[in-house]
């Protein structure tokens, strides 16, 4: 899994006008090539009566999977640019529609370039822009007299925390960024002077700065 990736926070649309043409941009965050698709199916249901519903998506741990659609407007004219401004703004795991509504004036290819490429900005501003960070699942399991000196240290440096349970022992969930894993295990141990039982769970994202 990669370190960080950024994404869409919101599914979200905005519209614009251009020499009386309607563009709508819509986004959604998505996680598989499916939901892009039936993201994309669903626009073009809620506006069948558009001229066009062009469309792009890119997903992957490497931006592997990248699609665009014209939607019957001139080859290159929609759905590249579209594509062009998710890679441009660095987005990855988004699926963006721009719907046009025809209003009677043409645009040529360069002005329909501009304006698909701008649908797709606002649209992107409707959704915000974040980062997600991978984090690891770590459990500190210590007993109850090294509780306090171990919370006040992890408060100390603002680690995320999931949930603590309480047997015999105490459970901490801490959750590192995954970066920091290693440094962050010699930490505990060196902390509680080699008398806590340190193991990973599973990886998760989460956004930067929440």
């Amino acid at each position: 899994m990669i370190e960080s990736y950024k994404t869409v926070r919101r599914s979200g649309s905005k519209e614009i006008v251009i020499k009386k043409s309607r563009f709508i941009g819509h986004i959604m965050p998505v996680e598989t090539e499916s939901e892009a698709i039936a993201f994309i199916e669903d626009i073009k249901k809620q506006h069948w009566n558009a001229t066009h519903n062009c469309s792009a998506y890119m997903l992957g741990e490497r931006n592997e999977i990248q699609k665009q659609s014209d939607d019957g407007e001139p080859s290159g004219t929609a759905g590249k640019p579209i594509l062009e401004v998710i890679r441009n703004q660095g987005l990855s795991n988004v699926a963006i529609v721009v719907t046009r509504y025809f209003g009677g004036i043409m645009l040529g290819a360069g002005g329909l370039i501009r304006a698909y490429t701008d649908g797709a900005v606002v649209a992107i501003e409707a959704g915000e822009v974040i980062t997600r960070i991978l984090h690891q699942q770590i459990f500190v399991e210590v007993d109850y007299t090294w509780l306090g000196k171990v919370e006040n240290e992890l408060r100390n440096k603002e680690v995320r925390m999931g949930e603590t349970s309480f047997t015999d022992k105490v459970m901490l969930t801490c959750l590192p960024r995954n970066s920091e894993v290693e440094t962050f295990k010699a930490w505990m141990i060196d902390l509680t002077q080699g008398q806590s039982r340190v193991s990973e769970g599973v990886q998760l994202y989460y956004i930067e700065g929440e």
